[in-house]
Parts: C-alpha cells; structure tokens; sequence
C-alpha cells in the first residue's frame, strides 16, 4: 500500500503541511495517491542521520557493501508487478519498456557490486620510503580513494528506474561509501516510495547504519535548494534541465564550503551526415533517424535534435524521406503534461524562427498528452546567427542544417555549447576528408558515434556519459557506467603511516590481494 510519506532513514515521516499527487498522462488523469513533501524539519534529520551514518557506512568492506547493493537489486525485482504497474500509470510509458528500465536498474546495481567486491576501484598506490636517499630521504607515502561524504540525488523526470531513486547516481554513490539522500521527483513519486522502501529493506537485512538512504518528497523546488544548501551535505548528482542544474551548481557554489554538483543537463546531439553517405544510403539513414528521433517519444538526453549536412540535391532528398519517415510513426504519449507544454511551447518558438521551414508536423488530432512530431531545416548562416536555433526541444523534434561547404560545416560544429554526443555518418573511407570535422566534434562531445544513433546508452566501463558544459558541470566524469564512482571520492595520501594502521587497501601484505601501483609498477602483492 502507498503511504505517501517520506523515507528519513527506517522511519516514515509526513510533518510537512504540502500535498501533491502523480499524473497518469494516458488516462490524463490524476493516480490516487496523496504524498507529502518534506519539511524542513524532515529535510534536517535526512541530513544529520545520513552524516551521522557515514562514519560507519565509509568504513565498512568492499564486501558487505556488495551484499548491500545486491540485495538492493533483489528486492527491487521483489516489488514485481507493483512496481511496473506503478511505473506505467506514472509515465505513460508502456509495461516494456518498464521491465527494460528496471533490468538496467539492476544491471546497473549488480555491477557496482561487483566492482566493490574485487576492490581495486580505490585505485592504491604506494611509494616505498628511501631512507639512504641522497641527497634527502623519500618518504613512505600511500594514496587511495575516499568517500566524499553524504551526497543527495535528484531523481529525473524520464527514468523513473535507472536514473532516479536507486539508479546510477544512488548506485555509485553508495559504492563508494557515501549515504545517499534522494529528492525524489514528483512526477514518478509511487514509484520512488516503492524502490525506496527496497533500499531500506536491503540496508536493514544486510545491517547498514540507519540514515544511509532517506526518500524525500517534493512537489517544487524548495526541497532540493535547501538540501544542496545544507552544510552537511559533500556533493550533489543530477539529471535535468540546464536551468535546474545550474541552479543548482550556483548554490553550490556559494556555500561557506561549495561542494561538486554533478549535473547531466541535456543535449542536441548533432548528427553529421558526410555526402557520400547521403548519395548512397539516403532513405536507409532516413528511415534509422526517423525512427531514433521518435524512440521513447523523444525523451531521451541522446535524442537527435540537430542533423548537419552540406547543401546538395541528396541531402534535399534527404530531408524529404526523414520527414516522410517521421510522419508515418504513430505519436505516442509523454511523461506528463508538463513535459508536452514545455514540448510543444519550445517546438513553436524555433518554428518562429526567421528562415526556419516546417519540413515534417504531424498536424492530426491526438490524445491528450500525445506529442506531435516535426522536423524543421534552416540554412547554415541563419543557425549560426540566431542562438534560439541551438535550443533543445525535449520530444519528437529535430531540425536539418543546410550548410554551404566544408568549412561552414566546421564552424557550425566548432560554435556548438557542449553536448553529451556527436555522430559521423560515413561511407567507406569518406570521413578521411574530415578530419578537421572529427577534430571538432571531439571538442564539443563526450563520446563520438560512428554510423549509428546516439539514442541508447551501453552501461559498462567504456562509456561516457557526459561532455563540455552544459551538457554536464564537469566533462571529467561520466554519469553512466562504472567509472561513474569517481564523482563521489576524492584522493587521500598517508605519509609514514604505521602499517598495522593504515586500511587493508595500502598495507604492505596487500590482503584484500587487489591491483596496486607499488614503486610505479602495477601489481597484485
């Protein structure tokens, strides 16, 4: 049964005198349940019992916290269909697509677990005294990675599951032995109380300090402001818009003691499609975009909102099977109204561009919440012109880019903001003649696709998931995969420590046996 409270630890909570429910924007109606927003009271014990709980929880085994991580993973599939039918009335997203997110949600926990478990993630290193140095002594000097301290997540609007309450910010926070505090968003508010309630019947089976995962309920912004605000709190993961990460960064920043905020905050993700690709494969690449610019309604970080080719005949062709492609595709449902007014309002302001044509608009009566797909193109000169065009429309949308030559091509892309991906369409060894096209994606993405979609992220090692601002607040990092650890630790170094004191990590014996750099070399002894 939905209770609607707040998760402060173990124990729920409902102080506060705010109340909101969730939407169901198929049956464009609101669910059932009523949930109640933190207070500030609530907000304050969160943090103090997630602080108090660090002093533990950073110090317990890579192991135990395996066992924590898995069991997390165990009785979030426990929920079964609860949890999918949850999903479904809250989104509008069909039942597939919920079992997808949940195995990724698992998948993601498992591997995080993994990762703990074999502990060379701390990346150890160790230089060995020299005493007999000339002309001064070395030092014995021993580094590792630490926990940052208690971290708040901010659950996003388009992955209920796999970015939200026990996704990858939560996952990889927790790995690296940080309490995790989660604003949850109000739109999939079931949904988290229910994944939440696995997170604290996972922390107590396994033993976990209480306070090492608190829920908290919001319906605005003011929940979020005041957690990043607190003094307690060591860093931040989110995943949204450019105005509410920024907001957020800015607080952070103005903090007695600023703290990192890790925000992956959208993208276009320009697309280039290089000629001979274009004379060659033309309605083929049409039909794959068409098809990725629509998938999951558009709602996708990596959605393709920006497709740059150099004007010819082929690419006119182009434009004209895309926007064909698209407008056979059944629209389908987003994840609230909210999302299709923000859809639609941004949609109609680039329309109103000068020089902007309406290739493609899907223009037959819908069902409520239903978003209207649309293509658009504009020449190269009036996109670099006019900074309204680089706009993210979050939906069905995409705009073509008619470029002059090579070299328009180039600064187009070298003009870009940040973006989380590029991709290069190319035939055979055409993109040979690119490379100055290649150079310059490189500068604007954190990962480059080849002949492909960006729509889809591969959660493993290999992948980043992020890129220059403000596709995220720090290229550095990714938010995807398991390197994703490395946003919530910071290096520490022990100088002469004595050995029987120092953490299983650095001692000499090495007996958790993982990989460590000794002198320089890397080693597992």
């Amino acid at each position: 049964m939905m209770t609607g409270k707040n998760y402060i630890g173990n124990l729920q909570s409902a102080k506060g005198d705010h109340t909101f429910k969730t939407f169901n924007p198929e049956l464009n109606k609101e669910n059932d349940a009523v949930f109640t927003e933190a207070s500030s009271e609530e907000i304050r014990e969160a943090v103090n019992l997630a602080s108090e709980a660090f002093k533990e929880y950073s110090t317990i085994s890579g192991i135990k916290k395996a066992t924590f991580l898995n069991t997390i993973a165990d009785e979030i599939l426990a929920l079964d269909d609860t949890l999918i039918q949850m999903y479904c009335s809250e989104t509008g997203l069909p039942e597939g697509r919920a079992k997808g997110e949940r195995g990724r949600t698992v998948g993601q926990l498992r591997s995080f677990a993994t990762l703990v478990a074999e502990g060379s993630w701390v990346e150890a290193t160790i230089d060995t005294a020299q005493p007999n140095r000339e002309p001064m002594p070395k030092l014995d000097l021993r580094k590792m990675n630490i926990a940052l301290g208690p971290v708040v997540v901010f659950g996003a609007s388009n992955f209920p599951l796999a970015y939200s309450t026990a996704g990858g910010d939560t996952a990889a926070a927790l790995a690296a032995g940080c309490p995790v505090i989660v604003k949850s968003h109000p739109m999939h508010a079931g949904t988290g109380e229910l994944v939440a309630s696995a997170i604290i019947k996972a922390a107590e089976k396994t033993g976990m300090p209480n306070g090492v995962f608190s829920n908290l309920n919001s319906s605005g912004i003011e929940v979020g402001q005041e957690l990043v605000a607190h003094s307690k709190v060591k860093a931040v993961g989110f995943t949204g818009s450019i105005k509410g990460g920024r907001a957020l960064l800015d607080i952070a920043a103005k903090r007695e003691e600023p703290i990192p905020v890790f925000a992956e905050m959208g993208s276009i993700n320009p697309v280039v499609i290089l000629p001979k690709a274009l004379d060659n494969r033309n309605e083929e690449i049409a039909k794959t975009y068409a098809g990725s610019i629509t998938l999951g309604v558009g709602q996708f970080c990596t959605n393709p909102g920006l497709i740059l080719g150099i004007k010819s005949d082929s690419l006119s062709v182009f434009i004209n099977h895309l926007s064909q492609e698209i407008m056979d595709i059944n629209p389908s449902c987003m994840l609230h109204p909210n999302i299709k007014k923000g859809y639609d309002a941004n949609k109609d302001k680039v329309v109103a561009q000068a020089k902007v044509s309406i290739t493609a608009n899907y223009e037959s009566d819908v069902q409520n919440n239903y978003a209207q797909q649309a293509v658009v193109s504009v020449d190269g000169k009036s996109f670099l012109e006019n900074p309204t065009l680089h706009l993210e429309v979050f939906g069905p949308f995409s705009m073509v880019v008619e470029c002059a030559n090579k070299e328009e091509l180039e600064t187009i892309i070298a003009n870009l903001e940040g973006q989380l991906t590029g991709t290069i369409i190319s035939d055979n060894d055409e993109i040979t003649n690119f490379q100055k096209v290649i150079a310059a994606i490189q500068n604007r993405v954190g990962r480059i696709i080849f002949n492909g979609v960006p729509t889809g992220v591969e959660v493993c090692e290999s992948m980043v998931h992020g890129g220059p601002y403000p596709a995220s607040t720090d290229s550095r990092f990714s938010a995807v995969g398991i390197t994703s650890i490395k946003r919530w630790v910071r290096p520490f170094s022990y100088q002469n420590w004595p050995n029987n004191l120092l953490p299983k990590e650095l001692q000499n014996e090495n007996p958790l046996e993982i990989f460590r750099s000794v002198d320089g070399a890397r080693v597992k002894k």
